[in-house]
């Protein structure tokens, strides 16, 4: 979990992919990922259509890139943890949002990673994968 944790800490923008209503994949920017009590966790707003759709289909899928060549692939069921604590454990790592999202403020909403299958890639290397 912590090598996912890095790999995405130093390669902080990566895409995640959602299921809107009708089915349809919907692949967006994100950048946030923090560890709190043993789970990775991922943050975003209540009023984003991404927020509604992962509360409909819980399964995500996540892919980023490095500047080497390399690209982690990740697939995980997103859970809701509506907990404050959880909420300012994610927010804590990204001052930066603390503009835009407070833990109590009624719209910020953190994900707990789940059933995670992940995998390293790269050209020149076999794929090495995690899953907890």
């Amino acid at each position: 979990m912590d090598e996912i944790l890095d790999y995405l800490k130093k390669n902080p923008t990566y895409f995640l992919a959602t299921v809107d209503g009708d089915g349809d994949p919907q692949v967006r920017p994100f950048g946030t990922i923090a560890k709190f009590e043993g789970r990775l966790y991922i943050q975003t707003g209540k009023v984003k259509p991404v927020s509604d759709q992962i509360l409909a289909h819980p399964r995500i899928a996540i892919c980023a890139t490095d500047d080497t060549g390399g690209w982690l692939r990740l697939e995980a069921d997103a859970l809701l943890d509506d907990r404050l604590e959880a909420r300012q454990a994610v927010l804590d790592e990204y001052p930066e949002l603390q503009g835009l999202y407070a833990a109590d403020d009624g719209n910020c909403e953190v994900f707990a990673l789940h059933n995670v299958h992940a995998t390293f890639c790269s050209f020149t290397a076999e794929p090495q994968t995690l899953e907890f």
